[in-house]
């Protein structure tokens, strides 16, 4: 007769939960996969680079930033680049091919994604790194900071101070977060273009697909426990923070740059539940 164990418990449950991860990443990428235009090794490498940036790159160089002087060595954080490698220039080709985009024809059809005048990608380009430093400042002071055991994690026990004093003490002690920040916001940007470029689903479904690429590979291994971050809370505190702030990220991202607008009441739909009344109005 066998006897119940607490080891053979967690080994179940660490590799259910490791399963468990495997197969949400494998749906997110096979649905960008999916839902692409493209094919053939065009779709292969531009999802290959834009996978790679958005999990390993765009995350470790904020290891880097934050945790080189806590749980990263210099040993361990080249290895933490070279890591993503597989996954995202080996398994996506891969599943390319597995599910049927290898050689299948591509869509032809006109594609405004993206395409709009150079005037437009720099406000636009401002305004997503401006929506990022909110995003990006907000979840981490109101989600993540309100946790007593992150902040100890990071050197700064005791009481949180207030929103705009924590604000001011950041900006005084680490000018440079938020110019790292806002190049972040660019490197995001930047790996979001690949999906919005290549989607042939409509704004809301490649908002979708952009929000899950920049959350959901990225955090869900935060269940995991991990020599990084050894505190459960302090990665639950991390996971809903960062795969919030990015998924709404995400969404303005495709938002903003699916196609060109026209004027702001385009940009926010306005024109469009016009034009819709006028037509309804002229059926009636």
């Amino acid at each position: 007769m066998k006897t119940f164990s607490f080891k053979s418990l967690f080994t179940w449950a660490f590799r259910f939960a490791l399963l468990y991860i495997l197969f949400i990443v494998f749906f997110v990428i096979a649905a960008m996969i999916l839902a692409s235009r493209w094919s053939g090794w065009k779709l292969a490498i531009s999802l290959a680079f834009a996978y790679y940036g958005a999990v390993t790159f765009l995350m470790q160089i904020e290891t880097w930033y934050f945790l080189s002087a806590i749980t990263v060595g210099p040993q361990l954080l080249p290895r933490l680049f070279l890591m993503g490698i597989p996954p995202a220039f080996v398994f996506i080709p891969l599943a390319v091919w597995i599910l049927g985009k290898g050689r299948a024809p591509a869509d032809a059809s006109p594609n405004p994604a993206l395409v709009m005048p150079a005037r437009q990608w720099m406000w636009k380009l401002a305004a997503i790194a401006v929506a990022y430093l909110i995003l990006y400042w907000g979840a981490g002071y109101f989600i993540a900071w309100q946790n007593p055991e992150l902040r100890a994690f990071y050197g700064q026990p005791g009481e949180a101070a207030p929103f705009l004093a924590h604000l001011a003490d950041t900006l005084r002690d680490d000018p440079m977060l938020f110019p790292f920040q806002i190049l972040r916001a660019m490197l995001w940007t930047l790996c979001a273009l690949p999906v919005i470029r290549g989607s042939r689903f409509n704004l809301w479904w490649t908002a979708l697909l952009v929000g899950l690429l920049f959350s959901v590979p990225q955090n869900i291994g935060h269940i995991l426990a991990n020599p990084l971050l050894p505190i459960a809370s302090v990665r639950l505190s991390h996971m809903i923070e960062t795969a919030s702030s990015t998924f709404l990220f995400g969404v303005i991202v495709a938002w903003l740059l699916h196609r060109e607008h026209h004027s702001i009441k385009d940009l926010f739909g306005i024109d469009l539940v016009r034009a819709l009344q006028d037509a309804e109005r002229a059926k009636a």
